[in-house]
């Protein structure tokens, strides 16, 4: 009996988490499946084209996961403000991302318009593979101006979608990014390869198309959240005011403005650990960009049962079940790492055919290929270090999870590329092998964090 009861429990828990997750993976999927095939067309224009938008995706990546890092301290509390039924803390939460998003896209269109060339010039290097590095910084530089205009409207999308999903709707995220995605494809085919008696624009036809499809994406889900007030009534009066409470605002920043520093953090470490890559040629540029690009359209999964960590267990700690969100978070956990290990050896399949779609050489795509099998390896290793993440970030240990996330990328992970790219002769694999092994210390750390519990609490009712 206690073990049927336990079958039935994991099966309506597991419904429950797929209800939150597939969206999210539907989405992302499909945003990375079309950039997937984004990289695809700019790889058929050459090396050259395709390392150089490889390096500025990496540069926004940059200012993408600190909006994903500012938010999420919000986001922390939007989760645990709607598990209590609290919809002007939601509004307030909402306000506070409004305001920190526009102060961001400000920062980083400074950056990028003044330190743009030097950044990029931050990953090219001569090498003995050769390659034109004077047309990748032209292509990559054609391709930052234009791609800058979809700052604001990425920013304003992540307003939306994070905290639509974090009161648990994620149904109309997932729409308004296929909207998004499919624009994307049909201006990609438009603009690069100048078809419909377009010009043929290259990489920046690729650039105008992701700002095109931003824009839509972000009309399809405000439109939406203001035309259904009833099932999102944080959307009603919430351009009433832009004032967000002192007390929260400090609350807030107390636990989410060091999310952002670690997101910050994490991925200036991820940057500075591509361009220790780079140190080996636009090779390895570009076997680098193409094992990554079918990585992100692997990972989708795990990454929608953190997300799922973050929303389920944080509305279960905001509503006061703290030993059931005990419960519920190791189930959670073990979902998502199972699933990620059938879905590393399907990965693992393709790590040979996927390269050659290509037009790049065979030095790149056997680069990719290696690169492949060792992420496909390690795919349940990132799956069960990142729903630890989520489930310590979930009850406010912001700078535990800093410590645990950014910090560690810097103080441990770069170092061991740097030495390796510098003082040693090791290939590009063994450089990329030795940051993966660094994420077996991080899943320890997160199991004794998770184990000992110092993520279960209430932090909308707590005091300061």
């Amino acid at each position: 009996m206690n073990i049927r009861n336990t079958i039935e429990d994991n099966r309506k828990l597991f419904k429950k988490v797929l209800l939150i997750a597939i969206p999210i993976m539907i989405q992302n999927g499909f945003t990375n499946f079309v950039n997937l095939l984004d990289n695809i067309m700019v790889g058929r224009l050459g090396t050259e084209p395709m390392s150089g938008v490889a390096i500025v995706t990496q540069l926004i990546f940059i200012f993408n996961l600190c909006i994903f890092g500012g938010f999420s301290g919000a986001g922390i509390f939007t989760s645990q403000y709607n598990g209590k039924n609290d919809q002007e803390g939601v509004r307030n939460t909402f306000r506070f991302k409004f305001i920190l998003g526009i102060i961001l896209v400000l920062l980083a269109v400074l950056v990028f318009e003044i330190f743009g060339d030097r950044l990029i010039g931050f990953y090219l290097h001569e090498s003995e593979d050769g390659g034109d590095l004077a047309l990748t910084l032209s292509c990559a530089r054609e391709y930052l101006n234009v791609i800058l205009f979809s700052l604001p409207g990425f920013a304003l999308v992540q307003c939306y979608a994070s905290t639509m999903r974090e009161c648990g709707q994620t149904v109309v995220p997932m729409r308004a990014g296929i909207a998004a995605v499919l624009v994307n494809l049909f201006f990609n085919w438009v603009f690069i390869f100048g078809n419909l008696g377009m010009p043929e624009m290259g990489v920046r036809g690729a650039a105008l198309a992701t700002v095109i499809s931003r824009y839509v994406e972000l009309s399809v889900i405000m439109v939406w959240a203001h035309r259904h007030t009833d099932k999102l009534p944080f959307a009603s009066g919430l351009y009433r005011t832009l004032r967000v409470p002192a007390n929260l605002i400090s609350r807030i920043s107390s636990k989410g403005m060091i999310l952002l520093v670690n997101e910050l953090m994490w991925s200036l470490g991820l940057s500075l650990i591509s361009q220790c890559y780079s140190l080996r040629g636009l090779n390895a540029v570009a076997g680098v960009n193409i094992a990554e690009t079918l990585n992100n359209l692997f990972k989708v999964v795990f990454l929608a049962f953190g997300n799922s960590v973050g929303i389920i267990v944080g509305a279960l700690l905001g509503a006061g079940k703290m030993e059931e969100a005990v419960e519920t978070d190791r189930r959670i956990i073990g979902y998502s790492v199972i699933i990620s290990s059938f879905i590393g050896l399907i990965m693992f399949l393709f790590s040979g055919l996927f390269p050659q779609i290509y037009n790049t050489n065979d030095s790149a795509r056997a680069i990719a290929s290696s690169l492949i099998v060792l992420q496909a390896i390690f795919l349940p290793v990132e799956a069960f270090k990142n729903a630890t993440y989520f489930t310590v970030r979930s009850g406010g240990r912001t700078f535990v999870t800093f410590l645990f996330d950014g910090f560690s990328m810097i103080a441990v992970s770069y170092p061991a590329a740097f030495i390796l790219s510098r003082f040693t002769e090791a290939p590009v694999t063994l450089i990329f092998l030795s940051v993966q092994l660094t994420g077996l210390l991080k899943c320890l750390v997160g199991y004794i964090l998770v184990k000992k519990r110092v993520w279960v609490r209430n932090i909308v009712t707590e005091s300061k």
